[in-house]
């Protein structure tokens, strides 16, 4: 039932996204005689999750149920002028949660040579590259699980960055809570890339990050004060559970997290690789031993109707199809994440994901992915198997 309802969904919307590539170019936005440029962007999705294989440990905390449901809807407010400022609003309104809101400014507008820009506001903190691609632009649906654990999430905070043709750098200081009153604290940042060989078509892209977190703790409604902890975690590479086969728990008493990635991406007209290396360090208080999470990945592409995966300021977008028909990708991942560390039996998790992607315009977007997912707990093993379905509206 849920196969034919996802089914007929992505089928109804199917004449419609034909119609669509004649006129690729929505007005969703619309730029003034001052070069103001005042529009909005966003995204829908809609899911399907079917586990199959001995579904974790067969424990109700680790069972993995089938779902069908809205992955994500995310709208977002632009107001930008080339050369000089934009400014982003932004909500997910399925988790409830903010986007990002920030102000970013060129420095040429301000003191009339290019030093960079600056963002002020709320934005994602720079460790990573599949974490700070944008989510309606992975390839696979969702994120490794290296990625998951060790990402630090969104803050409020100030940014300076530089993009060269060869290299782009950035460095920034996050301070407070979050937009939703959480994380406390105070976190550093950078990150930098080096391209050795870029130009139309072809990319290779090195780079390094890293943060150190200090985070504060929090205070309750009945002024309780709670100190600060710190956690690893990751979903079974599916949206649609809450369920996390592996966990380092609550790590208890937490002065700093420090962590940090080595990224690569090679691309070659329709042939791409990525790659990450991803750690992240709880440094523990109280004679506690400090704890590591440490995983990656390696992604590789092939886009069958000959386009390449667009790469812009160290980082990528959505294929762009050249075709009336769209276009088409295929795709492989091998992940794993091990959160055994420090005494502590957190698991070690390893995915392989093969994906198939559609791109049938600018808007719209169909993928499908089969992942395997192997689980190591206190010698313990698991295996499971999801079927993954996605259909996707963004503008």
């Amino acid at each position: 039932m849920k196969h034919a309802f996802l089914a007929a969904a992505l089928g109804g919307l199917l004449p419609f996204a034909a119609s669509a590539a004649d006129f690729d170019q929505w007005p969703t936005h619309r730029v003034f005689a001052d070069g103001t440029d005042v529009g909005l962007t966003g995204s829908f999705a809609y899911d399907l999750n079917d586990f199959s294989g001995d579904r974790g440990y067969g424990t109700p905390a680790t069972t993995l149920h089938d779902d069908d449901a809205v992955r994500r809807r995310e709208l977002a407010l632009f107001v930008k002028k080339k050369d000089v400022y934009d400014f982003t609003v932004g909500m997910d309104f399925y988790n409830d949660s903010w986007l990002d809101v920030a102000l970013r400014v060129e420095t040429r507008a301000l003191f009339g040579a290019d030093v960079g820009r600056v963002r002020v506001g709320y934005f994602k903190t720079p460790v990573g590259l599949e974490a700070n691609t944008a989510a309606r632009a992975t390839s696979l649906m969702e994120t490794a699980s290296a990625t998951q654990a060790v990402y630090e999430g969104r803050r409020t905070g100030v940014e300076w960055s530089l993009a060269r043709p060869d290299y782009g750098v950035s460095a920034a200081y996050f301070f407070g809570q979050d937009l939703h009153g959480d994380n406390p604290g105070t976190t550093a940042a950078g990150r930098a890339y080096w391209l050795p060989v870029h130009g139309e078509g072809r990319t290779l892209h090195l780079g390094v990050s890293a943060s150190v977190e200090n985070p504060h703790g929090s205070t309750d409604g009945r002024d309780i004060h709670h100190g600060p902890d710190s956690r690893f975690r990751a979903r079974p590479e599916a949206g649609l559970t809450d369920v996390r086969l592996v966990d380092s728990g609550k790590l208890g008493p937490t002065d700093r997290i420090v962590r940090s990635g080595l990224e690569g991406l090679w691309i070659d007209g329709p042939w791409s690789l990525q790659g990450e290396y991803l750690r992240g360090t709880s440094n523990r208080a109280d004679g506690l031993r400090d704890y590591t999470a440490q995983g990656g990945y390696l992604t590789g592409s092939w886009v069958v109707t000959g386009e390449s995966r667009p790469y812009s300021n160290g980082n990528v977008g959505n294929v762009k199809p050249a075709h009336g028909y769209g276009a088409v990708e295929l795709l492989a991942r091998y992940g794993d994440l091990d959160l055994d560390d420090a005494g502590l039996a957190g698991g070690r998790q390893r995915d392989l994901t093969f994906g198939a992607n559609w791109y049938l315009t600018s808007h719209f977007k169909f993928q499908a992915n089969y992942v395997h997912v192997l689980d190591e707990k206190r010698s313990a093993y698991s295996a499971s198997d999801a079927v993954e379905l996605r259909g996707q509206v963004q503008f």
